[in-house]
């Protein structure tokens, strides 16, 4: 299930560059932006064949070098039952 929306207020604290725990934050707050069913229902259909390939391969990168088999599971899936 999705997180609630951001506040309305909240995107204007988006900023990166400053620092590090900054650009932890405002990347925590860009994606659960991105990640709002709005945008979700109308963004897909508009994407090239390309760049929904792309985009699938550059975060299933991500997620292959950060989280462990577990984590994914757990993390991504929501498969807390997952027994390797």
């Amino acid at each position: 299930m999705n997180s609630p929306p951001p506040s309305e207020s909240g995107f204007e604290q988006i900023c990166f560059g400053l620092n590090r725990a900054t650009d932890e934050r405002s990347l925590s707050f860009f994606l659960r932006l991105f990640s709002r069913d709005e945008l979700l229902n109308a963004l897909p259909s508009r994407l090239a064949d390309e760049e929904i390939s792309g985009l699938v391969e550059y975060l299933t990168g991500l997620l292959r070098r950060h989280l462990t088999e577990k984590e994914y599971h757990e993390l991504f899936l929501g498969d807390y039952g997952h027994h390797h």
